[in-house]
């Protein structure tokens, strides 16, 4: 691995890691201290505006609707989802975020905001674009990735 190569692995591993470490002690400190990083993943999936159905919560999330089920009665008891019957059809059931939810959402968006913010400053737009272009790259490979060891562990 050339020294170019050695530096980028180090920064994605730190800044993977730091990102974990400041989103935990933000909750841990924070009054959102009753939820998990897992359970904000699960709140962002979920969304801010529209009721989502569970199955495409569980596919965003890239879980089955089982997992789903057991983080949502969780989020449900500590007062941050809600779930919603259809008027339309009373069978189907969908959930969204209660006022609470939407706080710890806007929250943890706020976050990310800043961090695109301070990443994005000072580069020319085509600095951005190459930015973009990698992360767009380095993202398919994680997607590409995921999908092979999810399929070799259902074989």
């Amino acid at each position: 691995m050339n020294n170019t190569h050695s530096i980028i692995n180090s920064l994605l591993v730190d800044i993977f890691n730091e990102i974990l470490n400041i989103e935990e002690y933000a909750l841990q400190s924070g009054r959102f201290n009753d939820v998990s990083i897992t359970e904000v993943h699960t709140v962002e999936a979920i969304g801010y505006y529209d009721s989502k159905s569970m199955s495409e919560v569980a596919k965003q999330l890239s879980i089955t609707v089982g997992t789903l089920t057991i983080a949502i009665n969780n989020l449900v008891k500590k007062g941050y989802v809600e779930r919603v019957r259809s008027e339309e059809d009373r069978r189907v059931v969908k959930i969204s975020l209660t006022k609470k939810g939407k706080l710890l959402y806007r929250i943890h968006e706020k976050f990310h905001l800043e961090m695109v913010k301070v990443t994005v400053t000072d580069l020319s737009e085509e600095e951005e674009a190459v930015l973009v272009h990698a992360l767009q790259k380095l993202n398919v490979f994680c997607r590409n990735t995921y999908d092979l060891f999810n399929k070799e562990s259902k074989e």
